[in-house]
């Protein structure tokens, strides 16, 4: 049965997760001088979530190709091709599709435990603090502060390739739905991509195990959802 990541996703965009790091993943040369420098761990996330990305693209028709962060970071995939990766502690995934299909999507994992004190204030904006206390208030057994840290991760992926620009977690405003949904309004003035503006991301969320996972995306061609 199908868990996970690929249950947030529509079917347009291929999903490959993974909860181990496989040491024999061959990286290209320009992929090793990227991590050079990095500690064994840092070094292993990077292998593992690129071998989920390789996947990913071979399902899209495409050959395997170096997959290289640019300048903020941020994944540079192929002509023709949007995507987004994660990794915490114990999982790592990729999801990626066609820009024919998806204009932009973000993903993110996170272990499902709270964040650290103090972290909340300096991440939740306008009503997003009462919101989290009615939410724990309801179902006490959901770390909910650390499922809006993520909604929001999730907001950033998808936003930077459309803006290329920082998005400060204060300058989106969550709304969080118990049953597995959640959105966020900009606080900012958004992109412009053609005729429309993304001034919203909708998406969803999920606990798989001990990991709080959560997914954005922006059709290529806008419809209602």
């Amino acid at each position: 049965m199908t868990t996970g990541l690929p249950t947030l996703l529509p079917a347009a965009v291929e999903v490959e997760q993974t909860t181990v790091d496989v040491p024999d993943i061959a990286l290209f040369p320009q992929e090793l001088a990227a991590v050079a420098g990095a500690v064994p761990k840092r070094r292993a996330e990077f292998a593992a979530v690129r071998g989920c990305a390789r996947r990913a693209l071979g399902r899209l028709g495409h050959a395997p190709a170096p997959i290289l962060p640019g300048p903020n970071r941020e994944p540079q995939w192929p002509a023709g091709i949007v995507g987004s990766l994660t990794h915490c502690d114990g999982y790592r995934a990729a999801a990626l599709a066609r820009t024919r299909d998806i204009l932009t999507l973000g993903i993110d994992a996170e272990t499902h435990e709270p964040l650290p004190d103090g972290v909340a204030e300096l991440v939740t904006v306008g009503d997003e603090p009462r919101l989290l206390a009615r939410l724990g208030a309801a179902e006490p057994g959901i770390a909910w502060d650390r499922v809006l840290f993520s909604a929001k991760e999730s907001i950033y992926k998808a936003w930077f390739p459309l803006a290329r620009a920082w998005l400060d977690f204060t300058e989106c405003e969550l709304t969080i739905d118990p049953a597995g949904t959640f959105a966020g309004q900009l606080l900012v003035s958004g992109p412009r991509v053609g005729d429309r503006v993304i001034d919203r991301f909708a998406g969803r969320w999920t606990i798989h195990g001990r990991h709080i996972l959560t997914a954005v995306w922006e059709p290529a061609t806008r419809v209602a959802r």
